[in-house]
């Protein structure tokens, strides 16, 4: 599609792209097959159109390639032949790795970690989030200069071009190093100043929403706040952390939305979001959402829960809410005790789930259709109501 402004016209064409994992450690098949998947997914958010897929089976990655000799050469062959533009691999590449595989198959090379680090560049639309995200670039950066140079010359635009790149390109590694030290200083002054709006919050009981990328925060929170955040079927359709104000019974709390998680999150970005995750940590309450319909939603579980860790944040009571109870088809799993395969109902999950959390608050629901939403109000209105009497006992007339 072509968009005509005056005597210019601007290609958005889709970038047609391949993707790379190796299978290896611990990992099987079905893992490797499903984490591209998800890094296809990646791929298309960010404007990619994913023609093919190749994955090797080794014992680590190769120091100097990630994949073997010949299935660089086998890659190399299908670029040349199918007008590829892009190579993604699905791991983290060291830039002695970018500048072999670069001038192997003399194409744009992408690793897992620039596509999220350009996703979030393009997602980015307030002051904070884009100082966040530029920060994290720089420092992915930096120690890929010697790299950059050739590179961002030969390839203009497109996929993993947005941000800093080809503005700083004819920067050197000290100039880099002053910009990173002056967002860190713009960063912690705004970051000083959204504690100062935490602060003017009250007493209020906080809530936050957290789970895995596209699973249905946003939906939820329109649900609750009848408020109109940005939500779509993309990943890391939210940046911004964004509070309402939510009555329930007129008991009032906040409830705030972060940036969903994913699995190998960048580090960069783990840490430049922090501020933003500082909604996570002053929470009195999380409600953990998860997507009942994606076939590994248990494993999305345990790596939020291990972001969670990640980023310090102090034991809460928690609601877990499978959401996507409209798009869920059950499938056969294996009994853990017996072996026996067999098709759990909704009930069965609800027990298993439940008996998985301490404080055994689990609810199964629908944001899009509105299934259980009320049984899920009513789990989050006793969770807030037992906090607020704590906090103030003797203004029992509130509930």
């Amino acid at each position: 599609m072509s968009l005509h402004e005056g005597h210019v016209t601007v290609d958005y064409r889709e970038e047609r792209a391949v993707l790379v994992g190796i299978i290896h450690g611990t990992i099987t098949e079905d893992q490797a097959a499903e984490y591209l998947d998800e890094l296809e997914f990646l791929a298309e958010t960010a404007g990619a159109l994913t023609v093919q897929k190749f994955t090797q089976k080794l014992p680590y990655p190769n120091p100097k390639t990630f994949v073997g000799k010949g299935k660089l050469t086998e890659i190399h062959e299908f670029i040349v032949s199918n007008d590829i533009e892009v190579v993604i691999f699905d791991d983290e590449l060291s830039p002695s790795q970018l500048r072999n595989i670069e001038k192997r198959l003399e194409i744009k090379i992408l690793d897992r970690n620039n596509l999220i680090l350009d996703i979030f560049a393009s997602r980015a639309r307030t002051s904070h989030a884009k100082s966040q995200v530029e920060l994290a670039q720089m420092q992915y950066l930096l120690p890929r200069l010697t790299r950059m140079w050739t590179h961002l010359d030969r390839q203009k635009g497109g996929i993993g071009m947005r941000g800093p790149g080809e503005s700083e390109i004819e920067t050197d590694r000290r100039i880099i190093q002053q910009k990173i030290s002056l967002l860190k200083v713009k960063l912690k002054a705004i970051d000083k100043q959204m504690e100062v709006q935490r602060g003017n919050r009250g007493q209020l009981v906080r809530v936050a929403l957290v789970g895995y990328t596209n699973v249905g925060k946003s939906t939820i929170m329109n649900l609750l706040s009848k408020s109109d955040v940005f939500a779509e079927n993309k990943l890391f359709a939210t940046l911004d952390t964004t509070v309402r104000k939510v009555v329930i019974h007129n008991l009032p709390f906040l409830l705030s939305d972060t940036v969903g998680f994913i699995r190998k999150l960048p580090h960069q970005l783990v840490e430049s979001f922090k501020s933003t995750l500082d909604e996570v940590r002053e929470a009195d309450l999380l409600v953990h959402v998860l997507d009942i319909s994606h076939p590994n939603f248990e494993d999305h579980f345990n790596v939020v829960k291990e972001t969670l860790a990640e980023i310090d944040y102090a034991e809460k009571p928690v609601v877990l809410v499978l959401n996507k109870l409209d798009a869920y088809q059950p499938e056969e799993r294996e009994d853990e005790e017996t072996g026996k395969m067999y098709i759990p109902s909704i009930a069965e999950m609800k027990k298993t789930w439940m008996a998985k959390l301490e404080d055994k608050n689990c609810v199964f629901i629908s944001a899009q259709t509105k299934e259980n939403v009320d049984e899920f109000k009513e789990t989050l209105y006793e969770e807030v109501k037992q906090i607020f009497k704590v906090r103030y006992p003797y203004n029992d007339f509130l509930y």
